[in-house]
C-alpha cells in the first residue's frame, strides 16, 4: 500500500501515514500461512482492508501526524460521511481546540495553551485579548466560510477517504497481534528507505486498525476505530459566540 493512498485517510487535508518495514521471521507473500487469511498473501490482505475501510460509514481516527508547515498534529476526531465530526485536535502538543461540525455549522472551543500557541507574531496585548475573549468557550461559524472551509472539508469521510481506493499492495505479512483488544494481523511494505506497517483486523470486517509510519518526511501513526458507529456531533450547550456576527 502506498503513501498517496493512505495520505488523505490519515490526514485529510494535510500529512500522509502509512506503515514498519519488513521484519526478520515474517511470512513471505509466496508462503503458505495458516491461521487468519489463510493462503492469503499480504498484498491480498490490505486490498481487503482498504475496501472494507474504504467502505465504512463511519470511523474514528487517533494520531499523531506530521503537518505540511512541519508541526505536529494531535488528532483524535470522529466523522462520517453525511460530513458530521467531532473531537478535538492540537499542534506540536501544544494545547487542545475541541471541534464538532454538525449540520453546516462548525464548533470549536480552545483552551489559553493552544490559542496562544497559534498567536505567533501577535503582539502580547493581541493575544491577551484572544486569550480573554475565547478560552474555554464555544463558538461557531458556518462551515462553507473561508475561515472554516478547510477544517470542514476534513469532516466529510467520503473527502478523507476520496483517494483510498484502487490500490495494489504488495505488502508482506507479519505475524498476528491486537490492537487495542482486537485481534490483527500485521503486514509490512517497504517503498525505497521509507518502511510502513499495517494492523488489519482478523475478526469480522477486515478493517484497518492502525498505521505506522517510518517515512523521513511523514513519519507518524494512526489507529482507526469505532467504524460505522453513529458520531457524537451534537451542538454544544450553553452559549455560545457566533464568530460570523463579529465578523470573524
Amino acid at each position: 500500500m502506498r503513501r498517496t493512498a493512505l495520505a488523505a485517510l490519515c490526514l485529510a487535508a494535510t500529512a500522509a501515514a502509512s506503515l514498519t518495514g519488513c521484519l526478520p521471521g515474517e511470512e513471505k507473500a509466496d508462503s503458505k500461512p495458516k491461521g487468519p487469511f489463510a493462503g492469503q498473501t499480504g498484498g491480498e490482505i490490505a486490498d481487503q482492508a482498504v475496501k472494507a475501510t474504504s467502505n465504512a460509514s463511519s470511523l474514528r481516527m487517533k494520531g499523531d501526524i506530521k503537518d505540511d508547515d512541519g508541526s505536529r498534529v494531535g488528532l483524535d476526531m470522529a466523522l462520517d460521511r453525511k460530513g458530521e465530526c467531532a473531537g478535538t485536535m492540537s499542534a506540536n502538543g501544544q494545547g487542545k481546540a475541541d471541534l464538532v461540525k454538525t449540520g453546516d455549522t462548525l464548533y470549536m472551543k480552545y483552551d489559553e495553551k493552544f490559542l496562544r500557541a497559534q498567536s505567533d507574531g501577535a503582539s502580547k496585548e493581541e493575544t491577551d485579548g484572544v486569550v480573554a475573549m475565547l478560552a474555554g468557550k464555544w463558538t461557531k461559524m458556518s462551515a462553507t466560510g473561508s475561515d472554516a472551509k478547510d477544517i470542514a472539508s476534513f469532516c466529510d469521510l467520503d473527502t478523507v477517504l476520496a483517494d483510498f481506493k484502487d490500490v495494489n499492495s504488495d505488502a508482506t505479512r507479519g505475524k498476528t497481534t491486537t490492537v487495542d483488544g482486537t485481534p490483527a494481523i500485521v503486514l509490512h511494505e517497504k517503498d525505497g528507505k521509507d518502511t510502513y506497517t499495517l494492523y488489519v483486523a482478523t475478526e469480522g470486517k477486515p478493517y484497518l486498525l492502525r498505521v505506522v509510519s517510518k517515512s523521513a518526511e511523514d513519519p507518524g501513526t494512526v489507529t482507526f476505530g469505532d467504524f460505522d458507529t453513529p458520531v457524537p456531533a451534537e451542538k454544544p450547550a450553553g452559549k455560545v459566540m457566533d464568530l460570523d456576527a463579529m465578523g470573524g
